[in-house]
């Protein structure tokens, strides 16, 4: 596929771009600092853009067979600007101007409803401890979302839970507009090979998919 991946230096971003270079696609990373993409090989095109260039961003995304976003608060700090937000508003209207259909973003477990199954642990202590925590970068992931499901793309909302730094491995369960019982971890390597799983599964379109070991 022909793929463009925006905030491309993340964690997540970054495996994005990795994977899907492996694995014989095309594709086109929009970074506002190329220096900080540390990814390389055949297929790649950076792009380098502040999302504020409407031209930039209708080129990096005419055409494409999907546009894959690791956009958010890298910080509560951030958060509160309500940077997940802003930063995919751009994206979206791009999108619309040029007819790409196809749009995955990045979002979280706490957005999700709660399976009637979930563990006493998830349900009692874990998740109001974060949503108490992460207030802030929740608040701002329902706007992108409350945004992203008003637009005319063929969205999927992909809700990981705690993120962790390994390897990928490609085994997780997923399951859609719900979360995982039990499911409290999952790799930023795992959930990169979860998106481009979806990328190309009709079965996803207009759904969050919760993904967790």
């Amino acid at each position: 596929m022909r793929l463009t991946v925006f905030g491309a230096t993340g964690g997540i971003g970054q495996e994005v771009v990795r994977q899907a270079l492996d694995t014989g696609h095309e594709v086109t990373a929009v970074v506002r600092d190329p220096a900080r993409l540390t990814v390389t090989g055949d297929g790649l095109t950076v792009v380098r853009a502040d999302l504020r260039d409407p031209e930039v961003l209708r080129d990096a995304v005419a055409g494409r067979d999907a546009v894959l976003s690791g956009l958010g608060a890298r910080s509560t700090k951030d958060a509160r600007t309500g940077i997940a937000a802003r930063l995919t508003g751009p994206v979206l209207r791009a999108l619309d101007v040029t007819g790409t259909r196809r749009f995955l973003a990045v979002s979280a477990a706490p957005l999700a409803a709660e399976p009637a199954d979930q563990t006493f642990m998830q349900r009692a202590v874990v998740l109001p401890l974060i949503n108490t925590v992460l207030k802030a970068v929740y608040d701002d992931l329902k706007v992108m979302e409350e945004e992203i499901r008003r637009s005319a793309t063929d969205w999927t909302l992909v809700r990981p839970p705690k993120l962790l730094d390994k390897p990928v491995t490609g085994t997780y369960r997923t399951a859609l507009n719900e979360n995982l019982r039990g499911g409290s971890t999952i790799a930023r390597a795992d959930v990169a090979h979860a998106m481009l799983a979806l990328a190309d599964d009709p079965a996803a379109v207009r759904q969050g998919v919760s993904v967790a070991y």
